[in-house]
C-alpha cells in the first residue's frame, strides 16, 4: 500500500514538474495516434479532398482554413483569424493532443453535422502533414 502510494505521488509530481511538456506531441505523433485509431495509414490524397468537399453543408475545412491551408485566414462567419494549419508552416500546430482532439471535435460538427471518423482525421492530418 506504502509502495502505490509513493508511486502515485511520484507520477504526481513528475506531471506538475513537466506537465505541459509531457502533454507536447508533434504533427506525426499526431498522425500517428489516428492511424493507429483507424487501423490504417492516413492518405493525402483523401484527406485533401476531405478539407476541401462540403459534405452537404455550407462549409467545408477549407471555407475557414484557407486553400491551401498554409497561410493565416479567418473564420467564415465570426471573421475571426486563424492562423495557418500546416504544422510546416506554424510550428505550433497539431502538438498537443487535447487542441486536436476539441478541435476536430467542434469543427468536424460544423462541416458535417457529426463527429469525424478517425480514418478521416488521420486522413486530413496526413494531408497537412504533407504541406511543405
Amino acid at each position: 500500500m506504502l509502495t502505490e502510494r509513493i508511486a502515485v505521488a511520484t507520477l504526481l509530481l513528475l506531471g506538475m514538474a513537466f506537465g505541459p511538456q509531457a502533454l507536447a506531441s508533434s504533427s506525426q505523433a499526431e498522425l500517428q495516434r489516428w492511424q493507429q485509431a483507424a487501423g490504417q495509414p492516413g492518405n493525402a490524397v483523401r484527406g485533401q479532398a476531405f478539407f476541401k468537399q462540403r459534405h452537404g453543408g455550407e462549409w467545408s475545412c477549407a471555407s475557414c482554413h484557407g486553400d491551401p491551408p498554409t497561410l493565416d485566414s479567418k473564420h467564415a462567419s465570426t471573421g475571426k483569424k486563424i492562423a495557418a494549419m500546416a504544422p510546416a508552416f506554424n510550428a505550433e500546430r497539431l502538438r498537443d493532443s487535447a487542441k486536436v482532439d476539441k478541435w476536430f471535435k467542434r469543427n468536424c460538427k460544423d462541416v458535417l453535422s457529426r463527429e469525424c471518423t478517425a480514418i478521416e482525421k488521420a486522413d486530413v492530418l496526413a494531408y497537412l502533414v504533407s504541406l511543405k
